[in-house]
């Protein structure tokens, strides 16, 4: 956990832990440090700790600070909400944090790039991941809940991704992977398929070969 924290953190050059995602924060508190970050175009990675309850306790003991949201930058912990203000009535985050200027020509390109970025880097976030609707405790839909019953049953240890948190992503991985429906799985960053492929690996005893390739 501690080396899933230590990448986390430094994913982005100026990371955000928050309730919800940027789009549709689920605080008052991590929708302000959004609009702060906007106002002072900041380009920042965010992580929505809502979809993963080890990394949102394990990152309270690690940062030492017990609150969200929680702002990184260079893998370096800044503070919360209140800090983002006092830093923000200082002056430009931007040049506090010596980050590189974002004139308007790299702002029209960057979303590009840093989408397909985000999902290479999301697709091998662990050695097995799931993109499901809903959360491995909770799933949204019976395709979902299926997969995640297999996957338990081999024991191999995972991570899952909620689409439904992140419309981004949702639309962009179709692309990437060419592959139009939810559940998908991937070992080691490559994609195994949806949960028909996954039954039939199941059935065939290939599956664990398949997660471990």
């Amino acid at each position: 956990l501690k080396e899933r924290l230590d990448k986390l953190i430094r994913s982005d050059t100026v990371m955000l832990f928050m309730k919800g995602v940027p789009a549709a924060p689920k605080c008052g508190f991590s929708r302000q440090a959004v609009e702060l970050l906007n106002e002072h175009r900041v380009p920042f990675g965010c992580f929505d700790i809502l979809s993963d309850d080890e990394v949102r306790q394990g990152l309270k003991k690690y940062s030492n600070w017990p609150t969200y949201p929680q702002l990184y930058v260079n893998g370096e912990l800044q503070g919360g909400l209140d800090i983002l203000k006092e830093l923000a009535e200082e002056g430009s985050l931007a040049e506090q944090w010596e980050l590189p200027d974002t004139s308007s020509t790299a702002v029209a390109v960057s979303p590009e790039i840093s989408l397909q970025d985000r999902l290479n880097e999301l697709v091998k976030r662990s050695d097995v991941m799931v993109f499901m609707k809903g959360l491995p405790s909770a799933p949204k839909c019976g395709f979902s809940r299926q997969l995640i019953e297999i996957l338990d049953e081999t024991g191999v240890e995972y991570d899952a991704f909620d689409i439904l948190q992140d419309e981004e992503v949702r639309q962009g991985l179709k692309t990437l992977s060419n592959w139009p429906t939810y559940p998908q799985l991937y070992a080691k960053g490559e994609l195994v398929g949806g949960l028909d492929i996954c039954k039939e690996l199941q059935e065939s005893g290939e599956l664990m070969e398949a997660l471990q390739q």
